[in-house]
């Protein structure tokens, strides 16, 4: 069946999505952190009764729509893909993959409807209290939205909750709260919330410091400062965790993934974790013999520790897991990938047995063949696997996207304190050369951002469904041409749609915000 799917379509299908899904996450941690920001400081006024609160709210409020209204445009073309170009996909787990998002559209989206009318327009028409729970239930929706967004991506990289029906050829949801609640949902939402929160905080850092590099609305941008720089310190710092958590559940459930980050080949005891390195380009596989890296710089067990929680545990390289034979974390060995691949063409081969004795009415034949599906299940993507070096992801492309996101998220932490000695100890409106480097920042959280999707993404690679579905198997039957034609149809669109918001945003930055004289302003 697969062999007959032309591989370009494949490339096609995967860049189109990719391309949505990397425009897309430019809004959405904006989104997440501006939300934040905005409710903090209209808490502020409410507890202050200061219009200058007020009127500072209001303008976070407004590049917080802009970039909400731009967020979700490209967030339904996103969800439909998953019909038109991974209908494959679609109908072997949309009974599970499918809940979270309809929950996630019934539920979130229409609490930020609803409550975002109030916080524009409200302000004059309902109570200072119902407007102020409005906002934050607004933030509060968004990041809902984000909760089952991200619960539906954990479960693809580590899918539970399900049994495979053999009669339908479907797998179905047996565990709402086992999908829901899976502890790879848990940490991914806050890491990556948080990671929303960081790029909020950079963003209002960086904007203010524009005001300050042009003189103006002093008292405004000192004050967006503060607020930030304490958001972003406390976010980046809970990043550093989640960060930690992260490490630890892609130990558990991906360890294919944390060995293509770290370019690790051959696992053992008392890991090192890479600090900083070059790999070696002429290494082109697993076994080819050639050193991974031209130069390193480790610290010795840490990874050990972060995967196993001890300095001193095992971690499997990428040549482990192929070859397999070690112990896994439960306690059992690794199967050879050669021997998944075994296992998951006899589970595709009994599901053909169980469809012909059921065409039959034969019912032994059917429990038969029920029982070897149900043995070999947890294998059965690997029987469309046609080479063993399919399973190892991008190695080049996680290692470093990696350690941009680390080092970014480290920068980051000594940017906050940096700004927050500054603006308490020092005079920050006359430091020019750190309203550059505030300015320039904006982008690099953007970029760490990026990163890591890039990590989450393709070190799952070459999972739809990590075990389950590989993404040949998971593509829907069109033209090459078709999916050519809508790769740059969406890449025109979503390019004008972003060079239109950032007009926006920049025509209502330096339009600023509508402020009282300053003289008349007591000290935010």
């Amino acid at each position: 069946m697969i062999d007959s799917i032309d591989t370009s379509l494949i490339d096609w299908s995967r860049a189109q999505f990719a391309m949505t899904a990397m425009y897309h996450w430019i809004f959405v941690p904006l989104t997440l952190g501006l939300a934040v920001v905005m409710g903090i400081m209209e808490t502020l006024y409410f507890k202050t009764g200061n219009e200058f609160w007020k009127r500072t709210a209001k303008f976070w409020m407004k590049l917080f729509g802009i970039n909400f209204a731009v967020g979700v445009a490209t967030g339904l073309i996103l969800e439909f893909e998953f019909g038109t170009n991974w209908s494959n996909y679609s109908w072997f787990v949309g009974d599970i993959f499918g809940a979270p998002l309809a929950i996630e559209g019934i539920i979130a989206f229409f609490m930020e409807a609803t409550f975002i009318a109030v916080m524009f327009f409200g302000w004059d028409k309902v109570s200072k209290k119902f407007h102020l729970a409005s906002t934050w239930l607004t933030g509060l929706g968004a990041t809902i939205s984000a909760w089952w967004i991200l619960v539906a991506n954990a479960w693809m990289q580590h899918p539970v909750g399900m049994e495979f029906n053999p009669a339908t050829a479907r797998n179905e949801m047996v565990s709402f709260l086992d999908v829901a609640l899976s502890p790879v949902a848990v940490n991914k939402f806050y890491h990556t919330v948080l990671s929303g929160w960081v790029l909020g905080a950079i963003f209002v850092i960086g904007i203010s410091c524009w005001f300050l590099l042009k003189k103006r609305n002093r008292k405004f941008a000192l004050a967006s400062i503060k607020i930030g720089a304490i958001f972003g310190l406390v976010a980046s710092l809970l990043s550093v965790w989640t960060g930690d958590g992260s490490a630890y559940q892609v130990a558990q459930t991906q360890p294919m993934k944390l060995a293509a980050a770290e370019a690790l080949y051959e696992g053992g005891n008392h890991v090192g974790l890479i600090g900083i390195g070059a790999l070696n380009p002429n290494k082109e596989s697993y076994d080819d013999g050639q050193d991974p890296f031209l130069f390193k710089i480790q610290f010795p067990g840490w990874l050990s520790f972060f995967a196993e929680r001890d300095f001193n545990g095992y971690v499997p390289g990428i040549k482990n897991i192929i070859e397999g034979g070690y112990t896994k974390p439960d306690g059992t060995v690794a199967l050879s990938a050669s021997e998944m691949i075994a296992r998951g063409k006899k589970a595709q081969e009994a599901l053909v047995e169980y469809r012909k004795a059921q065409k039959d009415k034969d019912a032994a034949g059917m429990e038969q063949s029920a029982q070897v599906v149900k043995e070999n299940m947890p294998y059965f993507g690997y029987g469309y696997i046609k080479d063993v070096k399919d399973l190892v992801p991008n190695v080049p492309l996680n290692f470093y996207a990696f350690r941009v996101m680390v080092i970014l998220g480290g920068y980051f932490i000594l940017f906050f304190i940096v700004v927050l000695y500054l603006i308490y100890k020092k005079d920050l409106s006359k430091m020019r050369w750190m309203h550059w480097v505030a300015l320039w920042t904006i982008p690099l959280g953007y970029i760490a951002g990026q990163a890591g999707w890039i990590v989450a993404e393709c070190g799952r690679q070459p999972w739809a469904i990590r075990d389950l579905m590989p993404v040949n198997a998971a593509i829907s039957r069109l033209s090459t041409s078709s999916v050519q034609i809508t790769f740059f149809i969406f890449l025109i669109l979503f390019t004008i749609m972003l060079i239109a918001e950032i007009g926006i945003m920049l025509k209502a930055i330096k339009k600023g915000p509508e402020l009282v004289e300053e003289a008349t302003v007591e000290e935010a």
